[in-house]
């Protein structure tokens, strides 16, 4: 089962899966909400060698903070008040299997100390037991929050964090892979059109376009919902831009709330944090201008003989968004499209410079 997708983003995530779905070793998704994290958890247990064995899903943030370690671990009858039998934990049922830890991020510290010591070593105690319990469990996990900020305000283990990231894959928002909206769009209409018996009469190119270039800050889950309204709400008719526009509500930036900053502790408070992102977006820009004088040696005056040209007097004007991208278009056509060779130069990973030429279209 492949992640459904045109874009570079989606293509390479679909490499990870295949190359890491037949180990055994722990997986960290990250993205936000309605990104697909829990597809991809199950792509990587359908190719994997425990396919045919269970795959239990944990919502780890929807389970309340005094039940969650019964729930994951089992408890012993008499362990608490109405345990009126012994029971088995998720751990227990994904025997052989795989576990995915959806909203790892929610879970209290006391039990993370618990899973950290499953991944070590395949064993726990039922709560109210005194003998321990040994599972064969692959644990994939999942989080739409930024986890490194969560261990920098001790809201998460820095010891699980970097035990379960193993293997980290990130899934782009779907406003950044804009050539998958299409895809999906097809698919989930083919999708609803058969479970409920609809013919789909079509949709115009203008309709289509604003789907594409709608902001999904909602992502893949947004636009699922947004494709059943609008095939139930439009039988047999082809869609045009008004349908799509009374099914969908355009994001006033300025009255849009703010991301909210995570509980941080008294050492990292938000001034330290804005303080923090702006040295570092400076940082950024100035590495890459000193990157081009210093180490390609291709400000000049005039065109040089690979194409690449940044006069003096512009590069200053620019912002650091326009020179990584002026930069990998002259090394991409310097080392002919090899993507290998344009990491190497500037030190990035393969994955994130494809991400760049997607993002900026080159």
């Amino acid at each position: 089962m492949k992640i459904l997708g045109n874009s570079i983003q989606i293509k390479e995530i679909n490499e990870v899966i295949q190359q890491v779905a037949p180990t055994d070793i722990s997986v960290l998704i990250t993205g936000e909400s309605g990104t697909g994290k829990e597809l991809v958890a199950n792509s990587i247990h359908s190719f994997s060698k425990r396919k045919d064995k269970p795959f239990i899903t944990v919502n780890c943030g929807a389970i309340p903070e005094g039940i969650i370690e019964s729930e994951l671990f089992g408890h012993q009858k008499g362990a608490f008040t109405g345990a009126i039998e012994s029971r088995s934990g998720y751990f227990e049922m994904a025997d052989k299997g795989t576990i995915f830890l959806d909203e790892i991020g929610d879970m209290p510290l006391a039990t993370q100390v618990k899973i950290l010591r499953v991944l070590e070593s395949g064993e726990f105690m039922k709560v109210g037991g005194s003998k321990k319990v040994f599972v064969d469990v692959r644990v994939i996990a999942a989080t739409n929050k930024n986890l490194e900020v969560e261990v920098i305000s001790k809201n998460f283990r820095e010891d699980l964090y970097f035990r379960l990231r193993s293997v980290n894959i990130n899934i782009p928002q779907l406003r950044e892979r804009k050539t998958d909206i299409k895809v999906l769009f097809e698919k989930f209409v083919d999708d609803i059109c058969k479970k409920n018996s609809i013919d789909f009469a079509g949709i115009n190119d203008d309709a289509l376009n604003y789907i594409v270039n709608y902001v999904w800050y909602g992502n893949v889950r947004e636009l699922k919902n947004f494709c059943e309204s609008i095939i139930v709400l439009n039988p047999n008719k082809v869609i045009g831009i008004d349908d799509v526009k009374r099914n969908l509500h355009s994001v006033n930036f300025e009255t849009r709330p703010l991301p909210a900053i995570p509980n941080v502790s008294r050492d990292l408070n938000e001034k330290d944090l804005i303080i923090r992102g702006l040295i570092e977006l400076k940082t950024d820009i100035l590495d890459v201008k000193d990157l081009i004088r210093n180490k390609y040696s291709v400000i000049t005056d005039e065109m040089d003989n690979n194409g690449f040209y940044i006069n003096k007097n512009e590069i200053e004007l620019m912002n650091g968004e326009d020179i990584e991208r002026e930069l990998i278009k002259y090394l991409l056509k310097l080392h002919n499209w090899n993507v290998n060779k344009v990491s190497d130069n500037l030190s990035q990973s393969k994955r994130n410079i494809y991400r760049k030429i997607n993002k900026y279209n080159i």
